[in-house]
């Protein structure tokens, strides 16, 4: 019985998809393994995050910080150890791509060719290859996506239950989801589908998201709605230099180039081709969120990557039926093989080169990095930059720390500007001996001040506001990093004493949500 049950399933597909999420797995780990430089910027912070667990963050909701504290719990903190799950997850995203593509018909063509794109995705490999929130969403929307056709062509209504849950656990982890509710809202009152609204099961999904996704709402409300303020801010000064045509450039890049031509036919195939009309919902999953993106002008390209997986699979219909016409039969080898070329791009954001090799490699491909955040960078792009310097950091404030005497280090603070360097300094404290950072960047600055602290040690910022606080203050140290960001290198390190000020009462001002 077992045996003939996966021969079904390897006739239907199941043993290609399995064998594609398996390689873009290998891709990740080889890359925990043998590079990956080192932990994130806000792999760092996730991990401060998960020691203040809490239903809600400044930047985030909770979902995906309690889950990186169940991780830390059972197999630990090392680099390896906290990018496991993002690779599995990742893999999982090919999967998913894969059974959607089979839902709507596609055969072994249609599959290969949504799963190589879902592969060579750089935005995807990049997502699969860092912990944060974003590679969850990836899976919750394809999720999603994958549930919405089996309740199209099931049509059993306790799938509206299983949607509602995802929906919630996505806005749990992410309230992007909520443009993926929106599509779904918008697809339902322009398609066939709208039959369901007389019904009370998409309603009773969205109470079911709701609720799930209640805690991060209360949380909100009991810290002066800190998310929104975040939000207004990000908009208003880090995004404030994005515009709608860097947004949609974003969208040829960041999904890789060579997959271009299929999601676009894909979105075409959902909008346009009669056997597609039955899952027309599924197109306005990707086109509601991509117009809300680009009226909303400051928009990161990266926000509208985890509705891809729909235009993948799609496309890989709309081809397979395309080439399936005999004077197109040899298109297919050639298509797959342009496909699978979008892997030359892949040390443009998996780090499995020596540095130099991939900062001659960025030269020579001529693709610049989207610097979403208008910082300047450094030989590396950001999101390898970000990945440098932390523990060169860490060991020299430990060496600042430890020339404090005895007495004041009991009473001692390292003052980060941002979360990346107090995350940084409270990571390494199991490796050097430190005090506990205070910032005043997001959820650090809830995080708070302590009370009897005296002495701070103060990482980089203006030393002539640092005199405004600080009756006493010395440059002690610089920290250099080759590789980090310019504003993380060449810092100045200052050891600050005899506050003028109530440090506490100071720190109401210094908030940064941003």
């Amino acid at each position: 019985m077992m045996d003939s049950q996966k021969n079904v399933l390897l006739q239907k597909g199941f043993g290609l998809i399995l064998a594609f999420a398996l390689a873009k797995l290998t891709i990740h780990l080889a890359a925990n393994i043998f590079g990956g430089y080192g932990i994130f910027r806000d792999e760092l912070y996730y991990l401060a995050c998960a020691d203040h667990l809490a239903f809600g963050y400044v930047d985030q909701p909770p979902l995906s910080i309690f889950v990186l504290a169940g991780v830390r719990g059972v197999i630990g903190d090392s680099l390896f150890a906290i990018r496991l799950l993002p690779a599995v997850i990742g893999s999982l995203v090919v999967f998913l791509t894969g059974l959607i593509a089979r839902e709507l018909g596609g055969r072994r063509f249609a599959q290969a060719s949504a799963m190589l794109a879902a592969t060579v995705s750089l935005i995807h490999l990049a997502f699969g290859g860092l912990y944060s929130m974003n590679v969850f969403d990836l899976f919750f929307w394809a999720l999603a996506a994958w549930l919405l056709i089996r309740l199209i062509k099931t049509e059993r209504t306790s799938l509206w239950i299983w949607l509602g849950l995802v929906l919630g656990l996505g806005l749990l982890n992410k309230i992007s989801v909520l443009w993926l509710g929106t599509g779904l809202g918008v697809g339902l009152l322009f398609t066939s589908q709208r039959k369901w609204l007389k019904t009370r099961w998409p309603y009773l999904a969205g109470a079911f998201a709701g609720i799930l996704f209640l805690p991060f709402l209360l949380w909100n409300l009991t810290h002066d709605m800190a998310h929104l303020e975040f939000m207004r801010n990000a908009s208003a000064f880090k995004y404030s230099g994005l515009n709608i045509m860097e947004f949609l450039i974003g969208q040829i890049l960041l999904p890789n180039p060579v997959t271009l031509p299929l999601w676009i036919g894909g979105i075409l195939y959902l909008f346009i081709h009669k056997k597609a009309k039955p899952f027309r919902l599924l197109g306005f999953l990707f086109f509601v969120p991509l117009l809300i993106l680009a009226i909303n002008q400051h928009s990161k390209p990266e926000y509208l990557a985890a509705a891809y997986a729909i235009p993948f699979a799609a496309g890989g219909v709309f081809f397979e039926g395309l080439f399936s016409r005999k004077r197109l039969e040899w298109m297919k080898p050639v298509f797959l093989t342009f496909l699978a070329a979008g892997l030359a791009l892949a040390p443009y954001v998996v780090p499995i080169l020596p540095q130099e090799t991939t900062i001659t490699y960025m030269k020579t491909i001529g693709i610049s990095a989207p610097n979403s955040e208008g910082k300047q960078e450094g030989a590396l792009p950001q999101h390898y930059a970000d990945r440098h310097g932390w523990d060169n950091m860490a060991r020299v404030l430990s060496e600042v720390y430890l020339s404090l005497p005895a007495e004041d280090r009991d009473r001692t603070v390292i003052f980060g500007q941002n979360y990346g360097e107090a995350a940084a300094v409270d990571y390494y404290r199991g490796k050097y001996d430190l005090p506990r950072a205070v910032s005043p960047h997001n959820s650090y600055w809830i995080w708070g001040f302590p009370a009897d602290a005296q002495t701070v040690i103060i990482v980089g910022g203006n030393l002539q506001r640092h005199k405004s606080y600080f009756g006493e203050v010395i440059r002690a140290a610089v920290i250099e990093s080759r590789y980090a960001m310019p504003y993380e290198t060449n810092l100045p390190v200052y050891i600050a004493r005899k506050p003028t000020v109530s440090l506490r009462d100071a720190w109401t001002q210094l908030k940064n949500y941003n």
